[in-house]
């Protein structure tokens, strides 16, 4: 059965509509295993800012989350605040070895946050969330604190950069990225076999570069 990473952080509106999507992947033949990522770490790898930050693109991104949620008949809230810190959310799936259970877990935090409005930088909420889905919360708070497990988001953070990942949710399979919850169709596309021109896609980024802005 075909793999696919799925790279992550629930500070992302866009991650959680992906994950609302992944039994279209699934239904493929595919197996989906949710990564938890640091997307601040991501934007400050390649010297970018998260659309949050920028003005224009937080208005638009509000607009088409929301427009989005409502094509796909998913409630929608937002968190308290946005962007928020996701770091102790994503400790507590990473601290989780089981694949099945972290992208539970994953999946019960992003809907938290974007269908319910609630706060994923509040402990107790957190805990309470994972109790809900059938985990151990009080267990996996305490394990988000320990050096391994910060060290291990660190490390996933980092591979992630090391493959070409530059937002979330992005989607890696066979090598090759699809980033955005906009991205499945052509995910799909290529998991049931179907691919582009390599050498035409060599040619193209050999090409040397004929304007550059001034920075």
């Amino acid at each position: 059965m075909t793999t696919v990473r799925c790279y992550a952080d629930p500070i992302s509106p866009y991650a959680w509509l992906a994950l609302s999507d992944l039994a279209r992947i699934e239904a493929a033949g595919a197996r989906v295993v949710v990564v938890p990522v640091l997307f601040a770490g991501l934007l400050d790898a390649h010297g970018t800012v998260g659309p949050a930050e920028i003005d224009a693109k937080r208005r638009y991104m509000a607009r088409d989350v929301m427009r989005e949620a409502a094509r796909r008949g998913l409630p929608f809230a937002g968190p308290p605040g946005h962007p928020f810190n996701p770091l102790a959310a994503l400790r507590m799936c990473t601290a989780i070895d089981d694949d099945a259970h972290r992208r539970t877990l994953f999946v019960a935090l992003t809907r938290a946050a974007w269908e319910r409005g609630e706060d994923l930088m509040d402990a107790a909420t957190l805990v309470r969330l994972a109790d809900d889905a059938g985990l151990d919360g009080a267990g996996l708070f305490a394990a988000a604190q320990g050096p391994a497990v910060k060290q291990a988001l660190a490390g996933a953070t980092a591979q992630a950069i090391g493959e070409g990942v530059f937002g979330v949710p992005t989607f890696q399979v066979d090598g090759e990225l699809f980033w955005g919850a906009d991205r499945i169709d052509a995910l799909l596309w290529h998991v049931q076999g179907s691919g582009i021109d390599e050498d035409a896609l060599r040619a193209f980024l050999g090409r040397a570069p004929r304007a550059q802005r001034q920075r």
